[in-house]
């Protein structure tokens, strides 16, 4: 029936398709989807693999018992995974249900997209005459990461985090709890990736180029448009700092802040932490990541920039 109906509105439908708005919006959905996959999919395998090949007692070796200094071993650990956020939200998702701390989990889930050796080098080549702008990315992005670690030792309530019913896998062979793990943590992740990836698609549509270029004379609303074009965009952390170069109207301050917000607050990610966290915590956590992002990269910027 859909097939018939095709090919009777098939005038309508080629007309719809052909819209240069339309044909934009496609291309900035499938670019994001095409970006973050392979970095979802590899998180979700990771955190298959916590969740069923590593015990509950290596965690408590690895880490610092005192919650405190957990936060600061666990922002430092994500200089060693190459990912995007796309993939450290089910990790860290895992990373709870295997008895980590909420506080150092979190702070790994902002570090790990951020401050990791693909994320510093793509830096580089984006900024080959501002080597700076690499010190500054990372420096403001381990501080961010453990500053909302610490706020959430001291404000943070274990019932604002409500991750979703998983499948008991404890007493499964170890190779059917491994796929159970992995499908359940896809449809819940994948799936808010993909509504994220449309509000980014439709913002792209919508926002004029041109008030970029009004905004950009202005020093406190330049930082503050960048910081919201960061969100609204939702690129990968792999590629938004050739994004950020492309952008040489505004001043390498405000590029800071697009590249240590953008990592750590997008649409999808959001969307993500909604149904990996729940609302609730989504609705906490991301306005105050959203402000420390930004102060702590002003802050840096004038030091480092």
């Amino acid at each position: 029936m859909l097939l018939v109906l095709l090919v009777v509105f098939r005038g309508p439908v080629a007309d719809a398709i052909s819209d240069p708005r339309l044909q934009t919006w496609t291309t900035v959905f499938v670019s994001v989807m095409v970006q973050a996959v392979p970095f979802l999919v590899f998180g979700v395998v990771l955190s298959a693999i916590i969740a069923v090949y590593v015990p509950r007692s290596f965690w408590s070796r690895a880490l610092p018992r005192h919650p405190a200094l957990a936060v600061p071993v666990a922002s430092c650990a994500g200089v060693v995974l190459p990912g995007c956020e796309c993939g450290a939200v089910p990790i860290a998702g895992s990373l709870i249900r295997r008895g980590v701390t909420p506080a150092a989990a979190l702070a790994f889930l902002l570090a790990a997209p951020a401050i990791n050796p693909i994320v510093l080098a793509a830096t580089a080549v984006a900024f080959p005459n501002n080597p700076e702008m690499v010190v500054a990315r990372g420096v403001a992005s381990l501080i961010v990461a453990m500053i909302m670690g610490w706020l959430w030792l001291r404000l943070g309530k274990a019932e604002w985090i409500r991750l979703p019913h998983r499948p008991d896998i404890d007493g499964m062979p170890k190779g059917r709890a491994f796929w159970a793990s992995v499908r359940h943590d896809i449809v819940h992740a994948g799936g808010f990736l993909v509504l994220g990836a449309m509000a980014a698609a439709t913002i792209n549509v919508v926002v004029p180029e041109r008030w970029l270029q009004t905004l950009a004379d202005n020093p406190v609303l330049s930082v503050l448009a960048l910081a919201v074009l960061a969100v609204l965009l939702s690129i990968c952390s792999e590629a938004d700092a050739f994004v950020a170069a492309s952008l040489s109207q505004f001043s390498l301050t405000s590029r800071l802040v697009f590249l240590v917000v953008g990592p750590m607050v997008d649409l999808k990610l959001i969307s993500m932490q909604a149904g990996v966290f729940g609302r609730r915590f989504a609705l906490r956590f991301a306005p105050a990541t959203f402000a420390i992002c930004v102060l702590t990269a002003v802050g840096i910027g004038a030091v480092i920039l």
